[in-house]
This record gives structure tokens, sequence and C-alpha cells, in this order.
């Protein structure tokens, strides 16, 4: 099956809201408990995602991956406070497409448009996606934070990458 990557547009924010809740609340089982997992719903993330895209679409980059016509997974990234340097804020992947590529493929998209230095977070205890990152060039550079789901939070992790100009 054929993976296409593209831009995201308007009617496709609702789609990437119910894949990012189904992506988080799989990707995080074991990390947060069910009920925190569950704040929310697909469409409220979905409005999320419209609200955040109408302030940040001059200055992000929102790339959906889509397989059948399905959203499969999606990046996003965009400038950080930090001069000069572009943060991954969201490589989200639809659970029954873990694991067969499209990780991958979103990030090799992603990594020309991240500019030479790069940061991205990532929840300390999610080691799946630390795995990942760090098969792909990223590693932890002491920067940590709370992250916080429903009434919960948990560490995360700043990974950096750098790479030639």
């Amino acid at each position: 099956m054929t993976v296409l990557l593209r831009a995201a547009t308007d009617p496709d924010l609702p789609a990437v809201g119910a894949l990012h809740f189904r992506s988080r609340r799989s990707a995080y089982a074991g990390v947060f408990s069910p009920e925190a997992l569950n704040h929310g719903s697909p469409a409220a993330l979905g409005e999320w995602w419209a609200e955040r895209w109408r302030w940040e679409r001059e200055t992000h980059r929102l790339t959906v991956a889509e397989a059948d016509g399905d959203l499969v997974g999606f990046t996003y990234l965009g400038p950080t406070p930090e001069p000069d340097v572009t943060e991954l804020y969201a490589i989200h992947v639809a659970p029954p497409w873990v694991g067969r590529g499209v990780g991958r493929l979103l990030m090799r998209d992603a990594l020309p448009h991240l500019g030479e230095r790069a940061v991205l977070w990532v929840l300390a205890d999610n080691t799946r996606a630390r795995r990942f990152y760090e098969r792909g060039g990223w590693a932890p550079d002491g920067a940590t934070r709370d992250q916080p789901i429903g009434a919960e939070t948990a560490r995360q992790l700043r990974y950096a990458r750098h790479q030639a100009a």
C-alpha cells in the first residue's frame, strides 16, 4: 500500500485531531491512566488543531500521510523562541500503522525543513518513541519539563538534532 505525504488543508483538521487522540491514547498507555488518556475527545482535538492552525499556518508546517484516502499520520513543525532553532512539535501515526514505516517517512520528509538546529520533546517513559528518535539521530540534551494530560503530568525530555547546513 502506498503512503502519500502532502501539506494539510483546513478540511484535514478534524481527522488530524481524531488521529492525534487515538495515537496519544495508544502511545501513552502505561504512562497515563485510562482516565487521563480519555480526557477530551477526537472532536475537541480537531477543534484545537483548527484554532492552532488558524494562528500558526504562516510560520508552521503541517504534513499529513494518507493511505487509500485515510489519514494515517502527520507531523507538525515550526520555530521556537530560541533563534535559529526549529521544533518538531508532533509526529503521530495511527495505531494500526505504527511499525509500518509511516513514522520514518514523515521524519525523512520533516528533516530538510527543520534546519541546522532542531529540538523535540518526548515523554521520558515513552521508550518506543525515544528509540525511534535515537535511531533517527536525535539525542537528549538534558532539558526536562512536565507534560499534563488531564489531571496528570509526566516528565518530558528534550531531544536535539544537529545537521550540516
